[in-house]
Parts: C-alpha cells; structure tokens; sequence
C-alpha cells in the first residue's frame, strides 16, 4: 500500500528583522536596494514556493541610547517593497508584516486592497502587535498596550479592514461608455463601524480586489496570539523546532477552532526550517558552524544577553563561564518573548550544566538543529523528510491535512 502524498507549503523570508543576520560576511548582499529583495522573490517563485514573507520594525533598534548596528539597521517600507516585487514576479504570494497597534484600519485596507490589484490577487499579512513604548514613542498616540488588550485591539481592527474590503460587493463598476453611466450602485464603499477602539464612517475608495481580502497570518505564540490565530487568521507560524513540541502546539492551535466556528483544515500551520546548503553532509556541517558563529559572536552575545536581563554585560568574557547568582538573582528577562532565556537558566542541572554567555545567546537565539534548522546537502536526502512529521503541515499533522492554496477565493 503506498503512503499518502504530504503536502508543503513553502515560504521564503527575507531576514533583517527579528533576525541575527551575517551581514558582515563578504559573501552578503544588501537588506536596503531592492536588486535583493527581487532575487530572492523571483529565486522563490522559480522554485515554486508559495509565497515570500517580510518582517517588519517600527523602530531602530538601540542598545544604551545607541543604534545597535550588530542586526540590519533600517529597511525600506514593507507595502512599498511588495508593490515592487509584484511588477517582477507572476505567481509568487506577497506576504507583510502590519502592525494592528500602531496603525489605523481605513488606511492599512486601502493599501493591502491596492497591493492585491497591483498583484493580482496575490497580497498576504501577517497582523501582529506591539507590546512595549520604546516603539510607541515613534506615534502620536505613542505608549503601549497591555497583552490582553493588544489582542483586543488586533480583533477589532481586523473586523474593520473586512468591513471596509465588503463594502464594494464586486460587481459596482460597469463601466457603460454608450450610457455613460460608471456605477451600477451608488453605494458602494458606505462603512460605518463603532466599537470601543474605532469609530469611523464615510466610503472606501478602493474596488473590491481580485482576494476580496488578503490572506491573514498570525506569529503570536501566548494563548492570546493563538487564540486569535484559531479566530481569524488563515495560517500561523510556529516557532516549535522539535517534533513533540511541534505536535503539542498542532494539537493545541487545532482544539481551539472549533469554539470559533471552525474546522481544523481552515488554519494552517506553517513551522520554520533554517537551512544550510553544501555539495557534501561534511561541507554543509563546516558551513553551519561558520554560520552560526557569526550570527552569535562574542561580541554579538554580550550585547544580546545585555537585552535580555537589562543590565551591562561588557566585563564578562563571552567564552569563558558566568556567575549564574548574579544573573539569576532579582533579574528578570525583558519582554514576555524572551522567557526561553530564563527557562534555559532554571532548567540547568546544577552549576556544572550552565552554559556559558556565547553559547547561551546561541541558545537562546536559534532553534537546534531538525525541524527548526536543516543541515542539508544539495542532492535529495531523508533529512527534508523532517519537515513533513505528518499529514498535514505542521510537524505532526495529525491527518488534517492542509488547504491546497494560500490565495483566497474571491468571495
């Protein structure tokens, strides 16, 4: 009896954002002029991925009220960079980071309405929060949301977007030179939304767009960030770099659906894969080792753990052993994402089993290698095999199996 065909999705993401990238390697092209960006997205869609993903950041990072130039610094506008690519490539989805906490619902439907005219039908976003003012600093209503809110706040501003994308049915424009008439409906656009976050009225003055909405995506990992994603996003990313706890995160993201109204082939689930390309097993281990020590270098470690604990690092030596008392004692991690950091400290056995401060950044920063980080030669090998795990997309798919497409019908 032969196995069942496994179906992948495949996305390419542009790193510079959330990333340690290696741009001070000879062999790095730049994050800024779009030459970049075009090959990586017309290299994906050669390849036939489904789509090609860019992060975003709303604010330079800086470390002791200085630009932290160990990351990429700055990158141009994300809705301007995927209008771009869509006048370059044919098929290849182009999905973007917008900020829901940050932005307001009138304008950000106006440009993802127009992104997917200008592609064709090919616009995708993955809605996210902001926790911290640091980022809030940068806008008029400045501060921060709490998490509980933030997700409210994220709720509500996609049920505006959807609102705004519904009010054009389709079929308004009829264009009737001989009668000279454009409009078939006369109230096309007509919104009017209130709730506790928005309280906005008039028309939206783009045309129902090939999608009719864009395809929505959701990277949140706390309950709130799933249960939005079991609500209304259409895929979800998943951080999870083993296959237990890939199935547990499956398993859990997929109960979740059915309190919304939904069934579990509805939302997809899409794992990170790193991967390290050689002509040999041997050449591409050498590779990933060179990879990984530039990402986490000493210098790059110091300052991330600094983040993290929120205190200065620079008297340690990044490859010598810590002082796990000064570092555990009344400090907590900044930021609720940062909790593996802390978890990795109070998991150690003992004093002998603490990492140092690299590899502890390394650890922190990266998955292992397996799911989350493939070592991979160029010829066919079992080792992409790891990327299925089930039926379906994510590592243990349970048999759900996954939508054919990304793209949205038009209704």
């Amino acid at each position: 009896m032969t196995k069942p065909l496994k179906q992948i999705h495949l996305a390419a993401h542009f790193p510079g954002v959330n990333n340690t990238t290696v741009w001070s390697d000879p062999g790095s092209g730049s994050h800024i002029e779009f030459s970049s960006f075009a090959h990586l997205a017309r290299t994906a869609e050669r390849a036939k991925f489904d789509f090609m993903f860019l992060a975003e950041g709303l604010r330079l990072r800086e470390q002791n009220g200085l630009i932290y130039d160990l990351d990429v610094v700055g990158r141009p506008d994300t809705f301007t960079v995927l209008a771009a690519l869509a006048a370059v490539t044919d098929r290849l989805g182009l999905a973007g980071t917008i900020n829901s906490t940050f932005n307001e619902p009138y304008e950000v439907a106006r440009q993802f309405a127009s992104l997917d005219h200008l592609s064709g039908g090919r616009a995708a976003w993955n809605v996210v929060t902001s926790w911290d003012a640091f980022t809030g600093e940068n806008f008029r209503r400045g501060g921060f949301l709490p998490q509980d809110a933030r997700y409210e706040r994220a709720q509500a501003f996609l049920r505006t977007t959807r609102e705004l994308f519904d009010s054009w049915r389709g079929d308004e424009i009829i264009a009737d030179k001989a009668a000279g008439v454009f409009l078939a409906d006369g109230e096309a656009g007509r919104f009017a939304h209130r709730d506790a976050h928005f309280d906005i009225s008039g028309r939206f003055n783009v045309p129902r767009s090939p999608q009719g909405r864009p395809v929505v995506f959701q990277a949140g990992d706390s309950d709130e960030g799933r249960e939005f994603a079991a609500a209304s996003a259409d895929a979800i990313f998943s951080r999870h770099s083993t296959l237990a706890d890939g199935r547990t995160f499956y398993a859990d993201v997929k109960r979740r659906l059915a309190r919304h109204g939904r069934s579990p082939d509805q939302l997809l689930i899409l794992p990170a894969a790193t991967f390290v390309l050689a002509d040999t097993d041997a050449a591409a281990g050498e590779l990933a080792i060179q990879v990984r020590r530039q990402q986490v270098s000493g210098q790059t470690a110091i300052k991330f753990l600094e983040q993290l604990w929120n205190r200065d690092l620079s008297g340690y030596d990044p490859d010598g052993p810590r002082q796990p008392a000064e570092l555990t004692e009344h400090v907590r991690p900044i930021g609720p994402w940062r909790q593996g950091c802390q978890e990795l400290i109070e998991d150690a056995p003992g004093l002998a089993g603490l990492p140092g401060m690299g590899e502890l950044a390394g650890r922190v920063q990266a998955p292992p290698a397996g799911v989350g980080g493939l070592i991979l030669r160029r010829q066919p090998g079992s080792q992409f095999e790891k990327l299925g795990g089930g039926r379906g997309c994510a590592p243990g798919g349970g048999g759900q199996g996954c939508p054919v497409q990304l793209r949205r019908d038009q209704r």
